[in-house]
């Protein structure tokens, strides 16, 4: 049968096809998108049950794939219009009950006239083809320069499903799916289940799988290609890794299955339900999107965040530990049970985020897994509930085009936070028992929100309504600060203070706090009594701490149990500035190293005050975790100097010039000890803008000069590479182009990228915007790379020769879609730390009213960080 496209549809359009007329207005109709309205999905999940699909596929490695649907399912209504998603698709044959039709197609849904469907069962079968993705959604295919060979990965969320089949594309219709698959004889092809059968034909074989439990469409998946593959069967589950060939040494398994093993017995164990597939893989997937994706029980992971071509450091482990945890989390919560509509999908992550950490500090080796959280996930938290696009947790998703609005530090890292208090409110106990009892009870179906608190609410006989409210409705982080008094070296009161961010964000909330004392003597700062207090409202008071002796220093959250900002009193504040180095309390001290970044960006403290603490005392910091929380926050002062105003620029150069050496010197005196070597000198790499450091590194790149116990690997390379080409060192430009020859790898090429558009060169950063901005046949994951490196910090003219371009184009180039403004929208709206910057900001935002909502938050958010530099470079001034 000849192709049919969306150009021929107003051709087709009579007899049977459902066009558009005033009588078929209403809840299912829509607009002509592949995006659908939560309405629109309500209406389609009320009449529609009992789903399957069975697909088949046939890969070759070209650009294009072939398939055929057989979707099978009860319908209760069939007085309206239905639609079938699919997207892009070259359609060559469509059935309705055994009637061959034209379809009514418009390249992102087929229309079924009500009279071609009965109530009760209906098969619909669609044979198509169509064209690979490039952008990391749908059937990603990617072909590796090193050997030519093709790759393919599938990536569903948010409903990209119909990128690759014929699908009701929404959460809520769970259903089962049978595939069979033809590709070439030395792919692999991994699916949610273990194939049964692998029929072998002349050039290729065909992969048989049996059918899957009930899933959202979002979480099936097919992979295929020359995977490398090892395999493991020694633990409960049968368990696979997947990589790249030319990547594969890259891989150390070992690791890989001893995390997963520990997880799949905690999991076990804390839900009360055995996992509930038969098998556990995992690959590792070029140009990926996100860190990872939880596809049922085929779970992908981005290859340049889990792939070293060094011994992994202590970090980088700990960092894969907790990723294959909190995807595993989700084969329960996210897979097992699914949310109705995207609304949800906050607590998938949140739950995930909290369940992953908890898993990581008792399944694994890194126990102090909750530190990392508070210092990294936590964080990042407190900075986007301080902004002015804060939201609540639970947000409206109007259409599937805006289910990642709102995915964020909220989403992922309050909500962890908000589920950990709410673990400490209910006691340990009573909360396992009600996640066991709601995973029970919704297994393989969809739930909502008040499922959930309605089973917490059950087994701790509990009314949480109050609590939902408040923590889950309402947006901001409130403050808590310790006030007290104290008579004859004894304390004589003591009550705690809560306060609101602002009028337009009142809430005051209930949460359990420790709050614990401490008193300095001579070689340490030593704990004194600690005290549980559940807290609400402006003022609480703390009656068991009157008569205890007068402290040096108060944390009313120790041991981090709320999700709360705390403000030091005056005495504690300098008691943390002064005593730092002697605070045992690893936790602790990395709350008070907190205190002190977060004064300076509150704009209360001035950034010479915490750098000048940070060169004291970083360099006797002994505990890795709070290492890399220091110099996270040094590289962020870093750009904040590089980018104020040129009064400054002395003055960053000084303090520059202190880094870099401090770094250096940190790296040379950990020869001996790999983790904290390694993390020093990526320090020392990031820091150096001198020519003196310049030429350091470039004798390291060369082999003129070593340091002791420092393999300067292939990614180290790289990175000096793109630092050298960043600040222009004379012949980096040649370094660049021979490394470019002698890394042909995808992360080579990628790196090359990065170090090209980093040059202070106005030609490059024009070509490269213009790429950007324009259609190119690039592949999104390397022009994203581009934009991350277009514009470094320092870089303020060059960045200013094409902000007011930027502006003026963004609205347009807000029409290439979330996937693709996410990335720009990240690394491409204007920064000057100055008013006119601020001011060209607010144009934008008064003039261009049809911005996309992720885009005018962005914009928003630019604006006030700009006016949080702005406030950071006065304080200097005085």
């Amino acid at each position: 049968m000849k192709l049919f496209k969306s150009s021929i549809v107003a051709l087709t359009c009579a007899g049977l096809f459902a066009c558009s007329s005033t009588s078929n207005i209403g809840l299912t109709e829509r607009d002509g998108s592949a995006n659908i309205s939560q309405q629109q999905a309500m209406a389609r999940s009320t009449i529609i049950s009992e789903v399957n699909y069975q697909l088949q596929f046939t890969l070759t490695g070209d650009t294009h794939f072939n398939a055929n649907t057989t979707v099978d399912f009860i319908l209760s209504n069939n007085k309206e219009p239905l639609t079938l998603d699919l997207n892009k698709a070259n359609i060559s044959k469509f059935v309705v009950n055994g009637k061959a039709i034209y379809p009514n197609y418009n390249d992102a849904y087929l229309t079924i006239n009500p009279q071609l469907l009965s109530t009760g069962r209906n098969t619909i079968e669609v044979e198509y083809s169509r064209e690979h993705s490039t952008n990391g959604e749908g059937l990603h295919r990617f072909v590796d320069p090193v050997d030519n060979k093709v790759y393919l990965y599938s990536h569903f969320e948010p409903a990209a499903a119909q990128q690759m089949f014929a699908v009701f594309d929404q959460p809520d219709l769970k259903a089962t799916y049978k595939i069979s698959v033809t590709a070439p004889k030395d792919w692999h092809v991994i699916s949610t289940m273990r194939e049964t059968q692998i029929d072998e034909q002349a050039d290729s074989n065909v992969w048989s799988f049996p059918v899957t439990p009930k899933l959202s469409p979002y979480n099936f998946s097919m992979h295929a290609g020359p995977y490398h593959a090892w395999e493991d069967n020694s633990g409960k589950y049968p368990m696979r890794l997947f990589a790249r060939q030319s990547v594969a040494e890259q891989v150390t398994a070992k690791d890989w299955f001893t995390y997963t093993k520990q997880g799949l017995t905690f999991f076990d164990d804390y839900f009360g339900i055995e996992y509930p597939f038969k098998k556990y893989d995992q690959l590792l997937v070029p140009d990926f999107l996100y860190g990872a994706m939880e596809n049922a029980a085929a779970v992908t992971f981005a290859e340049n965040r889990f792939m070293y071509k060094d011994t992994m450091t202590a970090a980088q482990k700990q960092r894969l530990a907790g990723v294959i945890m909190h995807e595993m989390a989700h084969q329960w919560f996210g897979d097992l049970v699914t949310m109705k509509w995207w609304n949800g999908l906050w607590l998938n992550e949140s739950f995930a985020s909290f369940m992953g950490t908890l898993a990581t500090s008792e399944a694994t080796e890194f126990t102090h897994a909750w530190r990392t959280f508070y210092a990294h996930g936590k964080q990042s938290a407190y900075r986007q509930d301080s902004l002015v696009t804060t939201h609540p947790i639970e947000v409206p998703v109007p259409t599937s085009m805006n289910a990642f609005d709102n995915i964020d530090a909220i989403t992922y890292y309050k909500g962890a936070s908000t589920l950990k208090q709410l673990r400490h409110l209910l006691g340990e106990d009573t909360f396992q028992q009600g996640v066991q009892q709601y995973l029970e009870k919704y297994s393989y179906q969809n739930a909502e929100l008040d499922d959930f608190i309605g089973s917490l609410a059950q087994a701790s006989n509990r009314d949480l309504s109050q609590w939902t409210q408040a923590w889950l409705y309402q947006a901001g982080v409130n403050t808590l600060e310790a006030d007290f008094r104290c008579e004859n070296g004894r304390i004589s009161q003591f009550n705690l203070l809560q306060t609101a961010p602002s009028n337009e964000l009142p809430t005051l909330r209930e949460q359990r706090v420790q709050v614990a004392l401490f008193n300095v003597s001579r070689y340490s700062v030593h704990s004194g009594p600690k005290v549980a207090v559940t807290y609400k409202g402006e003022k609480t008071a703390v009656p068991e701490l009157i008569g205890k002796h007068c402290p040096n220093l108060v944390y009313p959250n120790f041991d981090d149990w709320g999700y709360v900002k705390v403000t030091l009193d005056e005495q504690s504040f300098q008691t943390a500035k002064e005593q730092l180095s002697k605070v045992n309390d690893p936790l602790l001290r990395s709350m008070l190293w907190q205190s002190m970044w977060d004064s300076v960006a509150d704009g209360k403290a001035s950034l010479k005050q915490f750098i000048n603490v940070a060169l004291v005392n970083a360099p006797k910091e002994q505990d890795y975790t709070i290492l890399g929380q220091v110099i996270g926050n040094l590289k962020q002062a870093q750009r904040y100097l590089n980018s104020m105003a040129p009064n400054h620029q002395a003055y960053a150069q000084k303090v520059n010039r202190a880094l870099s050496q401090m770094s250096l010197r940190m790296a040379m005196q950990h020869h001996d000890n790999p983790d904290f070597q390694r993390r020093w000198f990526d320090s020392y790499i990031a820091m150096a803008n001198s020519r003196d450091a310049l030429d350091h590194l470039a004798d390291l790149l060369s082999g003129h000069s070593a340091i002791r116990g420092l393999n300067i690997n292939q990614d180290l390379r790289w990175k000096i590479i793109i630092q050298l080409n960043r600040y222009d060192y004379p012949n980096s430009a040649k370094l660049l182009a021979r490394e470019k020859q002698a890394d042909s790898s995808d992360s080579g090429q990628k790196s090359a990228i990065a170090a090209e558009v980093s040059r202070p060169q106005a030609q490059i950063k024009r070509q490269w915007l213009h790429n950007i901005e324009h259609d190119t046949d690039m592949p999104f994951s390397k022009l994203r790379v581009a934009m991350n490196y277009l514009y470094p910090s320092e870089q303020k003219l060059l960045s200013a020769a094409t902000a007011e371009e930027r502006l003026a184009n963004i609205a347009e180039i807000d029409k290439k879609g979330p996937v693709f403004m996410r990335a720009y929208n990240r690394a491409l709206i204007p920064t000057a730390c100055n008013n006119a910057n601020i001011a060209a900001i607010n144009r934008e935002l008064d003039t261009e009213t049809g911005l996309s909502q992720m885009t005018r938050r962005a914009l928003l958010e630019a604006r006030q960080k700009e006016q949080g530099c702005v406030k950071i470079s006065e304080m200097l001034n005085q």
